[in-house]
């Protein structure tokens, strides 16, 4: 059984569990990359359908999510938004809902949750019974899940028109099962500036750095029997994620006939070693994003955007340059709004087949 342990994280989106270090090189190298990453998935159908790009453009109850200093310019007094999207064909349940609401003219405060799941795994253990027959009923189904619960508050700098600062205090809670669990708490920055028709954002990822303590059931997570592959049960640990910055710019355009071009890029910079990005090394890795929205009065909006470029290698051998490009649109009416995303996952074909795109669909809504 303490496969199903190694594979479901990975399931996720995240590393294996390893050892806490305290000096920061070492950590890059002993820490897993992608820790906590189904944080870094991202929510919202006009998020991900612009290829993420948000830092400095969030301006709804999401800015909670991709920069909580965002929440001063929302629209609304108070503002919801719910977001379902599933990956991998339906495997994986991705799942959001926010809340945010000003305090005063100054300040704004902010709630979100995140889960991202797989349910219905079988554990096959106990499949055989003791006479060595096969016995269906025997088996028994969990769930591995990452939740987050992000608390934010932003505040406009008095001093400095358009200056807007926030942060998030974050509680993280990720179970596999009644086998293991893992607490983590994090701390997360943000800044925007608005200067006439240009929008430039900074979001502090885990500035701190987030630690996630693991507790394993032994008990629970005990090795098949017979298993002859000398498979042992893990022990508890901790795992720690690095901070990561993203730098936002983004510009409005109006155009003729009532129409609007917001266009903008985000520079997703990670520190935890060497990543498949556009601009790669062993301290900082950057990921660039570009995102484009034409809107139509401020009531039809029509999305599109490119991220995660990563050098592949091909079937035939060669290897070759890959983005991941991303489409959507959106409806604002009385308050309400619709948003609706298409990602497509995976661009390559296997076996002759595209893969499965991603749809998601998020609705938000505003009282005065």
């Amino acid at each position: 059984m303490s496969h199903i342990f190694r594979i479901a994280p990975v399931v996720l989106g995240v590393g294996g569990l390893l050892a806490l270090s305290s000096q920061r090189a070492v950590a890059q190298d002993t820490t897993p990359k992608y820790s906590n990453e189904f944080l870094n998935i991202g929510v919202g159908g006009r998020a991900l359908g612009m290829g993420k790009v948000q830092v400095s453009l969030a301006n709804d109850a999401t800015a909670g999510y991709w920069n909580p200093a965002g929440l001063l310019d929302q629209k609304a007094k108070y503002d919801a938004v719910l977001m379902h999207s599933e990956l991998f064909s339906g495997i994986v349940k991705n799942d959001y809902g926010a809340f945010s609401m000003p305090l005063d003219d100054k300040s704004a405060i902010g709630v979100s949750v995140v889960r991202l799941g797989v349910d219905d795994i079988a554990d096959t253990r106990d499949l055989i019974n003791e006479y060595g027959y096969i016995q269906y009923d025997r088996i028994r189904y969990f769930s591995v899940a990452d939740y987050a619960l992000m608390l934010s508050y932003a505040r406009r700098l008095g001093n400095i028109e358009g200056l807007k600062v926030g942060a998030n205090a974050k509680v993280i809670y990720r179970n596999i099962g009644e086998f293991a669990n893992a607490w983590g708490f994090g701390i997360d920055a943000g800044v925007q500036y608005d200067k006439g028709n240009w929008r430039l954002g900074l979001m502090a990822r885990d500035i701190t750095t987030t630690v996630n303590a693991w507790s394993i059931n032994s008990d629970k997570l005990r090795p098949i029997a017979g298993d002859s592959t000398g498979s042992s049960v893990p022990k508890g640990s901790t795992e720690v994620t690095l901070p990561r910055f993203v730098l936002g710019v983004g510009r409005l355009v109006k155009l003729p006939g009532e129409f609007t071009a917001l266009a903008a890029v985000d520079l997703d910079l990670t520190t935890d070693g060497q990543r498949n990005t556009l601009v790669s090394g062993k301290l900082v890795s950057i990921d660039p994003r570009a995102g484009l929205e034409i809107g139509y009065k401020n009531l039809v909006f029509l999305r599109g955007g490119v991220s995660n470029v990563q050098k592949i290698q091909a079937f035939s051998g060669s290897e070759e340059w890959k983005v991941q490009p991303s489409l959507g649109v959106g409806v604002a009416l009385s308050g309400l709004r619709l948003d609706v995303a298409l990602s497509q996952l995976a661009i390559e074909k296997l076996a002759g087949r595209t893969q499965t795109n991603n749809i998601i669909v998020s609705l938000g809504y505003g009282i005065k």
